[in-house]
């Protein structure tokens, strides 16, 4: 495998697959007894999933001046 000269290399198809690394995957790169391991980032899928199926617009019949009046109240 040859390195770029930005420091970049390609990783083998095969391994992607068995990891699951796609284009959006986080990577990390850990040193263990003068080796390298390649390792996928765990994420957080939970949040966000959650996060997810908040996207979009909002929509609850209430003005700005509404929901700021709500959110500022004590």
């Amino acid at each position: 495998m040859r390195v770029t000269s930005k420091g970049q290399v390609t990783i083998p198809q095969h391994i992607r697959l068995k990891l699951n690394i796609n284009p959006a995957s986080e990577v990390e790169f850990i040193e263990e007894h003068e080796r390298i391991y390649l390792v996928k980032k765990r994420t957080d899928n939970c949040s966000r999933l959650h996060f997810k199926k908040l996207r979009g617009v909002a929509s609850c019949g209430m003005t700005t001046d509404e929901i700021m009046h709500l959110t500022r109240e004590t």
